[in-house]
């Protein structure tokens, strides 16, 4: 162990180890006891009874309830997430731009979104558009989720670009401007793709809390996961198995969005791995062949 390691964390002594396994032993009592407390309620309210949760194996529930609120949901967030990539890449190049004022007009822009909340946003558009009538009434709601979503995650996701490129080597740069790129164009093809890769980690946490923050959409009638949950609850007398179903519907989305992006991402470091290999560097270099004719000897 190293001397930084040293000060920067102690191996826990016999008398602390005993401590930790203590307070772990007294946290998991703690949990159980919450969870057969939780459990006896639900019992005694008739929740865990199979009359609760037979209505999951019936196909009206799925093709009528559960499919529809998850293509909903998957909806609008694969058009946020779209749309917010590419407001949020026109906000970063803007907040980079060499035009203070242009710098100064995508600050604001990036400030105040990522400032209101998510759902005011989307309470906003929804009453505006209701109020000007220029869409149909039921398209409303998805326009009203996606506003939302794309401007406050192309706020936070500019921020993530611009750190991104903020944290490669000045070198990168340099080298682009060297070779007589602009300084937006070594932005645009040097920088900012570098920049998407290594912040990809972050890109993903974000497009799973794009995905988790459709169900605001509850609030203005869009018909997403949990509006359609309630939905159901109510129809087979079963609010806290349908929310529940849901909850676990959300959790398999989002776990599987997040191994989809880790297979992205690993292909993306398996790619630059390959392409950063020149070839074995024990190997002799390559002779350069004579050409004909100007070889030495007589004639």
């Amino acid at each position: 162990m190293s001397d930084t390691t040293r000060v920067l964390f102690d191996a826990p002594g016999p008398k602390a180890r005993m401590r930790y396994r203590i307070m772990a032993v007294i946290g998991a009592l703690i949990i159980l006891g919450v969870l057969y407390v939780v459990y006896g309620r639900l019992d005694e309210k008739g929740q865990l009874t199979a009359a609760r949760w037979d209505w999951i194996l019936t196909s009206n529930a799925w093709t009528n309830y559960l499919w529809p609120g998850i293509w909903d949901t998957l909806r609008a967030a694969a058009i946020s997430i779209v749309l917010s990539m590419v407001l949020a890449l026109a906000l970063a190049m803007a907040r980079m731009s060499d035009l203070a004022p242009l710098r100064w007009l995508a600050g604001i822009v990036v400030e105040f979104f990522r400032a209101v909340p998510v759902l005011i946003m989307m309470l906003f558009a929804f009453w505006f558009l209701v109020h000007r009538g220029w869409f149909p009434d039921s398209i409303n709601p998805l326009i009203g989720v996606v506003f939302g979503l794309t401007m406050y995650n192309s706020a936070v996701l500019c921020e993530v670009i611009r750190n991104g490129v903020a944290s490669l080597p000045a070198g990168q740069r340099e080298a682009g401007l060297s070779i007589g790129l602009s300084p937006s164009q070594v932005r645009r093809s040097i920088l900012i793709p570098q920049s998407l890769t290594a912040m990809l980690p972050t890109l993903v946490s974000q497009i799973i809390v794009i995905t988790k923050d459709t169900a605001l959409g509850y609030l203005i009638l869009y018909p997403e996961l949990v509006t359609r949950a309630r939905q159901l609850g109510s129809a087979e007398s079963a609010t806290l198995p349908a929310y529940v179903v849901a909850a676990v519907l959300f959790i398999l989305l989002n776990y599987g969005l997040s191994k989809v992006a880790e297979a992205v991402e690993n292909r993306q470091r398996r790619r630059a791995r390959s392409a950063g290999k020149v070839g074995d560097a024990d190997a002799p270099p390559p002779v350069a062949p004579i050409p004909v004719g100007l070889g030495g000897g007589g004639g």
